[in-house]
């Protein structure tokens, strides 16, 4: 084993921070067959030896802020003279964090510049905002891993159901419209965007049975996107970073008809979503005239709301929320609501039953939910080990524009393009009992292999693109100038870890990702697309007017309108 020394050297983002580097490698020949035991320790062993070193620095840190240092000059070789201090290549600007993202300590500061920086260099084309990033940095308490990880997640999941323009497209049905009870109503005393829920006057199991739950969960995501651009809207009117909203839950008329089990699960599955897509977006939940079966209710979905938004919650019974630190303490008394006691007309509809002759029948609302999931232009698969995901395209004019964009959700993978002269068949299997003949062999239902194991790379078919290793979390778009016509097959293929035996190391990151590697499975979530060759004539211009958005070709293909291929792939 060696170890390397711990190294300093500025931060590549903000040159104010430090930036201290210690690595190690290990090298097992062989140990009897316990490599994988005597590495598992070594590698032990060394996170303590990390450890004993950030203490080290901690306590010279303590000494120098103990004797009142808290600025070092930065040292620059100098033959002039002594050392002079560089002033930073790039940090925030520090009233730009102070009028849109708030107090940031420098360590806060220095995760959101290097996330964001991750997301430039693996998700080209849709970075979020600084306020969507430090979000979700703030719910996993800025530890990096865990932010990079949730956010990833909920990118993909926007993307797959087009949440990214769900307010132009979503049309709420007449029945929320008159039954729902819930609304936006003008704004906290901290400038938060106000929304009001009488959920006591909801009949839930009214709208389930009229909508579905699909329905409710498209309905409730329209809001909080609202929110959203309400708090980008009250931050340029106040002038101030509001980041997040208040929402008050008047519980008057709740009973054990809320209790319904559909309008449950309903409910769950709305909170499941929310929070795992829109994070410390909720700044205060005031819950008023809480009755006496709101401890039934709270006892199911508590456990399924985050301990930090929970601590948000203010729960108020009967009428106490008019006394002092009540509702007056939150909310300016002129908007108080009329049904609250204050003078203020409210729009938010006061609900009622939902008519039986609205309800539909259990088919239809599996039909209306199956299709509100299926809609979208992207599909899932999963890879494995040894059995990759292909999908073929038949192109039948010469110089047509294959293109992709595909998310890597779990595991590495490394995508192929093939070309092949001959249509490729999905291997056959044994018919099970009472089963179809044909079916693709597969250990998963979305998984579809369909180069035949007999056929000789460079014979049967060959390859047109060089092979792109993506990580976990990438995002990949590209295109490719068919050459050929025949049959383009794009091939999603599990991505093997370097193996112990070999005579290179392999890297930290390797490593670390192998470990994280469980059940040999890797999921991808893509989208295909291709230009026709009467479409394409050479230029980006015709790929910027196409469906394809993310589309664009290289230099190379933009300067003729040849028959060579050619391909751009951006991560």
């Amino acid at each position: 084993r060696t170890l390397t020394p711990l190294g300093s050297s500025a931060h590549p983002d903000n040159e104010d921070w430090t930036c201290f580097e210690q690595s190690a490698s290990l090298d097992i020949k062989s140990f009897f067959g316990f490599e994988s035991t005597v590495e598992k320790i070594a590698m032990k062993q060394y996170a303590s030896s990390i450890k004993k070193g950030k203490e080290i620095i901690e306590f010279y840190l303590n000494q120098l802020e103990e004797e009142g240092i808290t600025q070092v000059p930065r040292w620059s070789p100098s033959l002039d003279g002594p050392s002079v201090a560089v002033k930073p290549v790039y940090k925030l600007d520090a009233d730009y964090i102070k009028r849109y993202l708030g107090d940031l300590t420098p360590l806060q500061e220095s995760c959101l510049i290097r996330l964001r920086q991750w997301l430039q260099e693996s998700h080209k084309g849709k970075i979020p905002k600084d306020e969507h990033i430090l979000r979700f940095l703030r719910a996993r308490d800025f530890n990096m891993d865990k932010a990079r990880e949730t956010m990833c997640q909920s990118l993909t999941w926007r993307k797959q159901h087009q949440v990214d323009h769900l307010l132009e497209t979503w049309t709420s049905p007449r029945v929320l419209s008159d039954y729902y009870t819930g609304g936006w109503h003008h704004h906290d005393k901290e400038g938060r965007p106000l929304y009001i829920l009488r959920l006591g006057q909801m009949d839930t199991k009214g709208l389930v049975r009229a909508l579905g739950e699909e329905s409710l969960l498209r309905h409730v995501l329209s809001i909080n996107e609202e929110g959203l651009r309400r708090c980008e809207e009250n931050t340029k009117v106040f002038g101030r970073p509001i980041s997040c909203w208040t929402c008050l839950v008047d519980l008057e008329g709740l009973n054990m008809r809320h209790l319904w089990r559909p309008g449950v699960k309903a409910l769950l599955r709305i909170i499941e979503v929310v929070e795992a897509n829109y994070p410390e977006t909720l700044g205060r939940l005031l819950i008023l005239r809480a009755p006496r079966v709101f401890p039934v209710l709270w006892t199911l979905v508590s456990p399924f709301i985050d301990e930090n938004t929970r601590k948000k919650f203010l729960i108020y019974a009967g009428n106490d929320y008019q006394g002092p630190g009540g509702l007056v303490d939150y909310i300016d008394k002129e908007i108080i609501p009329d049904f609250l006691g204050g003078d203020c007309m409210c729009d938010v509809p006061e609900g009622g039953l939902v008519p039986k002759s609205l309800y539909r029948t259990a088919e239809e609302l599996e039909n209306d939910d199956i299709r509100l999931w299926t809609e979208t232009i992207y599909q899932s698969a999963s890879i494995f080990k040894g059995a990759p995901h292909e999908v073929v395209i038949e192109i039948i004019d010469a110089a047509s524009v294959i293109t992709w964009d595909f998310d890597v959700c779990k595991g590495d993978v490394v995508f192929h393009i093939y070309h092949s002269k001959r249509a490729p068949q999905p291997p056959a299997r044994k018919d099970p009992p009472g089963g179809p003949h044909g079916s693709i062999t597969t250990p998963g239902g979305n998984n579809v292999q369909l180069i035949d194991r007999s056929w000789t790379l460079g014979l049967d078919y060959s390859m047109v693109e060089s092979p792109l290793t993506c990580r976990e979390g990438e995002s990949v778009q590209g295109s490719h100038v068919t050459r050929w016509p025949g049959f383009y097959i794009l091939q999603w293929r599990f991505h093997n870890m370097p193996g112990s035996s070999s005579t290179n190391l392999p890297r930290v990151d390797d490593v670390l990702a192998s470990l994280q590697v469980s059940s040999h499975k890797c999921k991808v979530m893509y989208y295909t697309e291709v230009i026709g060759s009467e479409d394409f004539r050479g230029s980006m211009t015709s790929l910027e007017s196409s469906h394809s958005g993310f589309s664009q070709l290289s230099h190379a293909t933009s300067s003729s309108n040849n028959s060579q291929s050619s391909s751009m792939i951006s991560r």
